[in-house]
């Protein structure tokens, strides 16, 4: 059975690339080629630079690409944002002059029927069509396309394919592998795991110029498998805070009118009782899949209810954000252990918040949770970022090798790798004993968070494309 499932996989993949360069060669002849200066230089203001943005997900759950976006606007830039309208846009994209946002039609959803590996390489097909329309047919040409990776397949090789065709250079941002991810879901052996991961590094080889969201990305980056050569430049940027986390000392808003803005309910009865430091409020962003274990969380919670102290521990409202496929499956465990009488003294509440009132959430709670584990080894979760723009000390998973680049220990954030190290965190720095640590680590976040992603990206992406001079202007 599975060496019939990989011949139908295999053929559909053959099929899928053979129809790009069918594609391709029709399209040859009639697509209008990028004309004005070389990528890396711009007229005055950065007017004359184009960037097609391209992300194959959420443009509303994809904070790096809108940086980018509007980054590249802010200098004068034109940006065509392409991606998924499946949440709400940041707000400083809407009506935004120099940015139009194009959206990508929602691929069609495996039936349960079909098997994940018959199912897939047609769903590539889908998008290679879309995806060759829009960037060849339906769009200007541009200076640059930058596009996200992962997701790799189909779009590296698209990507690619449209700036050889059209004259654009193709700059790839580096988030994570999406092998590696592939391979957290689907199990190392499964036969797409070694074809994604062929694919990722033969085409990730053909970018002209690299961005990565680590130091340690960028050094992976140079040597096998990928073996991108040292002649194609990669710059590691570090993601930043947006200007909207801020801490709340930089707010013109108080503690308890983000509370009761951002609290619904019964909820609301307990502001009092966080404005006092006698129930703790902490914020967890997660996507609900399996590379981000949501039982660590839950299972140190179960532990910090039950831990005897010779004082008794404050309780906690612990405010989930965020959408994906666990939810449901956490939700009712959630629920059962309420009722079994496991969390006495936690409420834990989900809820998906607006980009405003989130980045107030952070501004407003005690302590951050991040449960993020890198597949690749390499990569650093946005969220943490977040929560340091808005002073928000961490407590993080910390069982991967970029970690320390970006949480430092005992400064600005903990690390844990179980859930007894977790409880172990919480029991500390929501206690009355731990009130002096977690305000050395609410500074250290302060500081961490001061660099924004302005400045980060200004003399490196900004410098590279051509919107920003050498001196900064």
């Amino acid at each position: 059975m599975l060496e019939t499932s990989v011949l139908y996989t295999l053929g559909a993949i053959i099929l899928s690339f053979g129809l790009v360069f069918l594609l391709a060669f029709s399209l040859f002849l009639s697509p209008t080629k990028y004309v004005g200066p070389p990528a890396g230089s711009a007229g005055p203001s950065g007017k004359q630079v184009s960037v097609h943005v391209l992300v194959l997900g959420d443009i509303g759950r994809s904070p790096r690409m809108t940086y980018h976006a509007l980054s590249i606007a802010k200098h004068g830039g034109k940006v065509h944002l392409i991606g998924y309208l499946e949440s709400a846009l940041h707000p400083d994209l809407v009506n935004n002059e120099n940015i139009t946002v194009t959206a990508l039609p929602t691929p069609p959803q495996r039936p349960p029927s079909i098997p994940f590996i018959l199912f897939a390489p047609f769903k590539v097909i889908h998008q290679i069509y879309h995806l060759l329309t829009l960037l060849c047919y339906r769009l200007p040409p541009a200076q640059w396309i930058l596009v996200q990776n992962p997701p790799s397949i189909p779009t590296l090789a698209i990507a690619r394919l449209t700036c050889y065709i059209r004259k654009s250079s193709l700059m790839i941002d580096w988030h994570n592998y999406g092998w590696t991810i592939l391979s957290g879901t689907r199990g190392p052996s499964h036969p797409l795991v070694s074809i994604s991961k062929l694919y990722e590094c033969i085409f990730g080889r053909l970018g002209h110029f690299h961005l990565t969201v680590t130091a340690a990305m960028a050094r992976q980056l140079r040597n096998p498998p990928y073996s991108i050569p040292a002649s194609k430049p990669m710059i590691p940027v570090h993601d930043r805070p947006a200007q909207i986390f801020q801490p709340l000392t930089s707010l013109n808003l108080s503690r308890e009118s983000i509370l009761n803005r951002v609290l619904e309910g019964n909820n609301k009865t307990l502001i009092p009782s966080i404005l006092n430091n006698s129930t703790r409020l902490i914020v967890s962003s997660t996507s609900w899949t399996p590379d981000e274990d949501f039982s660590l969380l839950l299972n140190a919670l179960v532990q910090y209810a039950s831990a005897h102290s010779s004082k008794p521990l404050p309780p906690i409202l612990a405010i989930i954000t965020g959408k994906g496929p666990q939810k449901d499956l956490y939700l009712s465990k959630i629920a059962d252990l309420t009722k079994q009488g496991r969390l006495p003294n936690i409420i834990i509440k989900t809820v998906f918040l607006p980009f405003e009132d989130y980045a107030s959430l952070l501004a407003a709670a005690d302590l951050g949770i991040c449960l993020h584990k890198s597949s690749s080894g390499v990569d650093l979760p946005m969220k943490v970022v977040d929560m340091f723009g808005a002073g928000l000390p961490v407590a993080a998973y910390s069982g991967y090798e970029s970690f320390g680049e970006l949480v430092k220990e005992g400064q600005n954030g903990r690390g844990f790798e179980t859930a007894d190290e977790l409880a172990g965190i919480l029991g500390t720095l929501l206690s009355e004993e731990g009130a002096y640590e977690l305000r050395v680590l609410k500074a250290g976040a302060v500081k961490e968070g001061a660099r924004r992603w302005d400045e980060e990206w200004d003399g490196t992406v900004g410098v590279a494309m051509g919107v920003v001079d050498k001196k900064g202007s």
